[in-house]
């Protein structure tokens, strides 16, 4: 499924984590790094954007 590494090879931090999830066969930490990638998307979503004291009355 994946290549091998070599030792000099440089992966980013999502390859690295979604490697690690497929190895070992981790696939409950998917639904949480789903949710939480949700999550930031909403923050910085909503920092930018005009509903931003909506959210804070709703809260």
């Amino acid at each position: 499924m994946s290549e091998p590494l070599i030792p000099n090879e440089r992966q980013s931090i999502g390859r690295e984590f979604a490697d690690f999830i497929v190895h070992n066969k981790a696939w409950w930490m998917t639904p949480i790094v789903v949710v939480l990638a949700l999550m930031v998307g909403f923050i910085i979503f909503a920092e930018s954007s005009p509903i931003l004291p909506f959210i804070y009355t709703v809260i």
